[in-house]
């Protein structure tokens, strides 16, 4: 049971770091949208806010590199649409006032100097893991490792940009040229 209250508080706080960022995450919200009492609040998170930051950052980054370990491998190219078509719905997400759990935690949230430098080591390490994931498809669908590594930075790059356009523009429509920009420099699958 305590395991499952500590579980929901983490996924509350992961969308509302994706709707509000991390100032504006509270434990409030957390425990309205968690259904957790207040007591849990410090016997789960004795590091408070912060600690609690830490955690929906590290398990929405595993979230993420689990559904790009599950990426298909046969081309570059396929690899590379495949994450475009995970990835939008997400976006989508962020037309719609989302964003990126992970990203949030690396806007100052009025934190201490030592406590922003975890979250952003917990971001950096996130975006790396996304990386090397997606460096590791593209390598086994072909590609040098080099290269590889330089278009999994794109993607990621493209990923983090566009949750900030789409958010901005209330729509899709700068992920959709991204995604088209992104596709334009690959040979075409078959």
């Amino acid at each position: 049971m305590a395991a499952d209250t500590r579980s929901r508080m983490i996924s509350a706080a992961i969308g509302l770091l994706q709707r509000h960022g991390l100032a504006a995450m509270s434990f409030t919200d957390v425990l309205a949208e968690s259904g957790a009492a207040r007591g849990a609040i410090y016997h789960h998170f004795p590091g408070g806010k912060q600690e609690l930051a830490l955690e929906a950052a590290r398990r929405n980054a595993e979230d993420v590199r689990g559904h790009l370990h599950e990426l298909p491998a046969g081309t570059p190219r396929e690899v590379v649409e495949a994450f475009l078509a995970g990835v939008r719905p997400v976006l989508q997400a962020s037309a719609e006032g989302g964003g990126c759990a992970v990203a949030a935690v690396t806007v100052d949230g009025g934190a201490a100097t030592a406590d922003q430098s975890s979250l952003r080591g917990v971001a950096a390490e996130a975006f790396a893991g996304w990386g090397g994931e997606l460096a590791g498809k593209l390598t086994r669908a072909g590609m040098s490792a080099a290269q590889a590594d330089e278009l999994a930075t794109l993607m990621i790059v493209t990923l983090e940009g566009a949750h900030i356009l789409c958010r901005a523009a209330g729509s899709i429509a700068p992920f959709d040229r991204a995604a088209a920009a992104l596709l334009s420099g690959l040979p075409s699958s078959g």
